[in-house]
């Protein structure tokens, strides 16, 4: 093997530079050349009038600083051409005219399938699991992950000095759509006294409840952690017509959010409940110690993968060490939600 590409795909997050350098010095350190593919698969395709826009060479001097770097140096993408068969086998012709002979995927679920079916192609991929998320449950943790949860502590903490100055509580978005390890873990981090996440099926009058408990018991600055994507497992609750009945002018079309939350607990537990959402701050932070290392040993690991001919792999952390498995088993395994844990913050 004389040449292989690496692309960044889906969300950003925080390493991805860091594995883009390890991959960068691998493949210096064993004599292959390296293909930036950018805008993750749109790359592939060659869509832009110039192939640099596309396509361009990495020399490791160039982009020796950018590991600790946050976002991607390569750009990412979503990619919706690529879920056509015919637009794969471009992609796939792309590569090959390309001397390109193997592919380091950085990404998370989306990323992966879309390896598999360039493995199927003859280009032998080896994936690294690039998402904030958590959610991808062959490894222990994914690549920005541990940066992302002490983005979220930084900024509770901070939200929570303002609760003990004011007594009031606070109720703080972070990310997680399908996720809420995030949140549950920030949540467990800052002694936050409520979590709210989208694996388990919760109602607001539950949460008010447990604020107002709180409040009574001489806790007025109580923190309710959120995940993004919680709202899907909210009980029905005509939130509208509850909040017409205390004065507040809303619409039919509104939906719910972290802000419409606080408001509501603010008149069921009579508190000055404030929201705040984190959002992008948690994936444009440098990475940390532990992303930073394990982008490192990733790297490594993917191209010595390729350069020994393995590809249709992914790499992961199992029991504390850096380890690789087949996409497709990685794929099926099932995540399992750590309820001890969600049942301990919601219950202490």
């Amino acid at each position: 093997m004389q040449r292989i590409g690496v692309l960044t795909s889906g969300g950003d997050s925080p390493g991805m530079n860091a594995a883009v350098m390890s991959v960068a010095k691998s493949a210096r350190y064993y004599g292959l050349s390296l293909i930036g593919i950018k805008r993750g698969y749109n790359g592939t395709l060659c869509k832009s009038h110039n192939i640099e826009d596309d396509m361009v060479e990495l020399d490791l001097d160039t982009i020796l600083d950018i590991a600790d770097q946050p976002g991607t140096y390569l750009r990412t993408a979503r990619c919706l051409d690529f879920m056509r068969p015919e637009m794969r086998v471009h992609a796939a012709n792309n590569i090959h005219e390309m001397g390109i002979e193997g592919i380091v995927v950085i990404g998370g679920d989306g990323s992966y399938h879309g390896a598999m079916e360039l493995c199927e192609l003859g280009v032998p991929c080896v994936g690294i699991p690039g998402t904030i998320d958590n959610d991808l449950a062959y490894t222990e943790m994914t690549l920005g992950y541990d940066t992302a949860v002490n983005s979220c502590v930084d900024d509770i903490r901070a939200i929570r000095a303002t609760s003990r100055s004011h007594d009031r509580p606070a109720v703080v978005e972070v990310m997680g759509r399908h996720c809420g390890d995030i949140a549950l873990k920030a949540a467990a981090g800052t002694g936050a006294e409520i979590c709210i996440v989208p694996e388990v099926r919760w109602s607001v009058q539950d949460v008010a409840d447990h604020l107002s408990r709180l409040v009574a018991g001489g806790n007025p600055r109580a923190t309710v952690v959120v995940a993004e994507g919680a709202w899907d497992a909210m009980q029905p609750f005509a939130w509208q017509h509850f909040l017409r009945d205390q004065g507040v002018n809303v619409h039919d079309d509104d939906v719910f959010t972290t802000n419409v939350l606080a408001k509501v607990l603010k008149y069921k537990c009579h508190v000055e409940a404030r929201g705040t959402i984190l959002g992008y701050t948690q994936r444009g932070r440098t990475p940390s110690a532990y992303d930073s290392w394990f982008a490192f040993e990733a790297g490594n690991l993917a191209v010595n993968l390729l350069r020994n001919g393995i590809g249709n792999q992914v790499i992961g952390i199992k029991d504390g060490r850096v380890y690789y498995m087949p996409i497709s088993e990685a794929l099926a395994q099932k995540r399992d939600f750590n309820l001890q844990l969600y049942n301990m913050i919601n219950t202490l």
